[in-house]
């Protein structure tokens, strides 16, 4: 981990602004990019005061194919910063692009370390690619901390990889799995597209007790994500997970996929989580952009998770805070009750996993997970919910 007496702006690179330009050529005090803290060649903002840091990583020697997405970062930058600021938004400060070690595992080293003493210090960073193999990297910062952890892929593929394969932006995941110590709980994948994805992968999955979740079932009810999202510590975005209409600046992009509203909607989801402390946004290719239609719908996606973000109300279950309302439900003539919770302050649900006091100490973060009110429905319809029966499976040795 980074010396907190270090100076990490010796490990990033100033933003050029004379190559951002605003929209309009305007100076308008309202535009996010005049609000926030930048790190230009005279000044590095002062980090300790920032809530949200935007980090650019323009690596992509291990992508597949998708050579160009280095160039993201900026590229997206340029379009965030045209966007209004919103009144209330949390301090934010941009540190810059990621400078870029001789090889692809000291870029790796370096982005583990100074993402996890942002997370450390509870400042959430942003990481814009790059390609999606830096997902690893980010997974690697919360192994430093030893805290076990739950990931959440938006993605059309699973990009497991095979054990013997070096990583690679389209197999990253089995390293993560096979890294030790492990400090992986749960991934879940949402918005996979079966002819994507191999019967032997979802196998494999389905024994490892992870969540995979079809786009087509996804987009027949966004709302049933929110649980997924909220259950994350780290999201990971890959753009080819949109659909080409919508964002056509993708290597790996399909006619089918998520719409620009869908992914906003995760984002926000993803902003709104208490639990979640990192998003990755990865795969977008600035020389296949065309009009820079997936530069503006990730400077969006930014602008919803940021809006999220504001309305975190810290509102976990908390017996002694009271914050919410406990509901028992008895299943199989009493045989088994599933203790479920619903916040007085954002309504959101959560149900219990019944573990022995001092019994998998480590998995003590995910004893009560989010849920859905469909799921207390289901329970109460005698039914146990595929999300408690999967925790329950992971817990219980």
């Amino acid at each position: 981990m980074i010396d907190e007496t270090l100076d990490i702006s010796i490990y990033f690179s100033p933003i050029d602004l004379e190559k951002i330009a605003f929209w309009g050529g305007d100076d308008n005090d309202d535009r996010i990019g005049n609000r926030i803290d930048i790190h230009t060649s005279e000044h590095f903002p002062d980090i300790s005061e920032a809530k949200i840091v935007v980090l650019g990583v323009g690596e992509d020697r291990n992508s597949i194919n998708n050579k160009g997405c280095a160039e993201a970062p900026d590229a997206i930058r340029e379009q965030f910063y045209q966007l209004f600021y919103q009144d209330n938004m949390p301090k934010i400060a941009d540190i810059g692009n990621l400078k870029i070690g001789n090889q692809v595992k000291d870029t790796y080293i370096i982005l583990t370390d100074i993402l996890s003493s942002l997370i450390q210090n509870d400042i959430f960073p942003i990481v814009l690619g790059g390609s999606q193999d830096l997902t690893y990297a980010v997974y690697l910062a919360y192994q430093q901390l030893d805290r076990v952890i739950n990931i959440t892929s938006i993605d059309s593929h699973l990009d497991l990889g095979k054990e013997d394969e070096p990583i690679k932006s389209n197999a990253y995941l089995n390293k993560i799995i096979l890294s030790q110590p492990n400090c992986l709980f749960n991934y879940s994948n949402v918005g996979y597209q079966s002819y994507f994805v191999s019967n032997k992968e979802l196998a494999l999955m389905d024994k490892l007790l992870f969540d995979t979740y079809r786009l087509g079932l996804v987009k027949q009810d966004m709302e049933n994500s929110e649980p997924i999202i909220r259950n994350a510590d780290m999201v990971s975005i890959d753009m080819s997970a949109v659909r080409f209409a919508d964002s056509p600046g993708c290597k790996y992009v399909s006619p089918n996929g998520f719409s620009g509203e869908e992914i906003c909607t995760l984002a926000h989801y993803a902003g709104a989580s208490d639990k979640l402390s990192s998003l990755g946004i990865f795969e977008y290719n600035p020389s296949l952009d065309n009009r820079k239609q997936s530069a503006i719908l990730i400077a969006e996606m930014i602008w919803y998770f940021i809006q999220g973000y504001m309305q975190r109300t810290n509102d976990l279950p908390d017996v002694a805070k009271g914050n919410f309302f406990k509901y028992y439900v008895s299943l199989f003539e009493n045989t088994y009750k599933i203790i479920f919770y619903k916040s007085k302050t954002s309504h959101l649900w959560w149900m219990e996993i019944p573990i022995e006091e001092g019994e998998n100490a480590k998995f003590q973060r995910n004893y009560i997970i989010p849920c859905s009110e469909q799921d207390y429905r289901t329970a109460c319809q005698e039914e146990v919910p595929e999300r408690w029966l999967q925790t329950y499976k992971k817990i219980k040795p």
